[in-house]
This record gives C-alpha cells, sequence and structure tokens, in this order.
C-alpha cells in the first residue's frame, strides 16, 4: 500500500524553505500531494494559478531526483478533509522554531480530534532555511529588498510583477 503525505500551504509565495520539507517528505512517501489553501478570510498576494504555475516548475526537478510520486492540489474546505479526499494518511507540516512548533502542535491535535485516521509529521527545517518566512519576504520584496536567495526566480518575478500591480492600482 502506497505511503500517501498531504503538504498543505498557501504558498505565498513557495520559498525555499517549502522546497526543502517537501524534498525530504518526498524521501518519507510513495506519493506526496502539495496542496495549494485558499481561504475566504487570509488575503494572498499572488494569484493561486500563479502560486501552482510556479510550484510545478519548483517540484520538476525534485520530482526528477526521487521516486515519490508529487502532485499538486487545490483545497478551500478543512485540510483534513481534503487530505482524506486526496487519498493521505499524513499531513506534513515543517517547523522552524519553538512558536512553529507551539501553533502546529494544536492544529495537530486539533485535525486528529477531527480526523482519527490521519496522522501529522513534522520535519524540522534545514538550518540553511529555518529562517525563511513567506510574510518576511513579501515585506522584504514590498521593501525592494533581494529575495532570491529565500524564493526560486519565478517567485521572486511574480511577487516583484505583484507588488507593482498594487501600488499602480
Amino acid at each position: 500500500m502506497a505511503r500517501t503525505g498531504f503538504y498543505p500551504g498557501s504558498f505565498d509565495p513557495v520559498t525555499y524553505g517549502h522546497l526543502d520539507i517537501i524534498t525530504r517528505a518526498a524521501q518519507l512517501f510513495d506519493r506526496l500531494i502539495i496542496a495549494i489553501g485558499t481561504h475566504h478570510e487570509k488575503k494572498t498576494l499572488l494569484p493561486v494559478e500563479v502560486r501552482a504555475r510556479i510550484l510545478e516548475d519548483a517540484l520538476r526537478p525534485i520530482m526528477e531526483r526521487t521516486d515519490c510520486e508529487i502532485s499538486l492540489a487545490r483545497f478551500s474546505c478543512l485540510t483534513v478533509d481534503a487530505a482524506r479526499r486526496a487519498g493521505a494518511k499524513f499531513i506534513v507540516r515543517g517547523l522552524r522554531d519553538g512558536s512553529d512548533f507551539d501553533y502546529e502542535v494544536r492544529m495537530a491535535q486539533m485535525n486528529a480530534a477531527l480526523a482519527h485516521d490521519l496522522d501529522t509529521v513534522f520535519l524540522a527545517a534545514s538550518p540553511s532555511s529555518r529562517m525563511i518566512a513567506s510574510s518576511l519576504i513579501k515585506q522584504i520584496a514590498a521593501m525592494g529588498g533581494d529575495i532570491s536567495q529565500f524564493v526560486p526566480m519565478e517567485a521572486a518575478e511574480a511577487l516583484k510583477a505583484a507588488l507593482a500591480a498594487r501600488e499602480d492600482g
């Protein structure tokens, strides 16, 4: 039976931190679904179609290096419901620090109460990506900083274009 992991996130934008977790999760699972969540109350900078395109490009080299079947999905429901629909038994979460741990453990406990058949797997961020957070990257980009060491080139370009369009509009 194939082990299927479900890695949810907004990926606004996808970062090298996300890709680090995806690369390592691909070594644990036979199948890995990268799930772009959309939430009506959460403001994102990049449209979901752009986030999906950037992720597809960023995932290609990971898929070539691993035996894991990696696919993209989108969801706007509870994570546990989306994971079940995808046939996953594990939800994958990345941890950068203690504050992430506190939040993610509470979320994992809530998910376990809602879905006893799903388990959460935590992967600690690699030292080189521990400081990377999408919210900080957006702040740096908005102030004209160089974010190329934190995100794939396509994500940096998309952020720059989205910020310019926001200023013009």
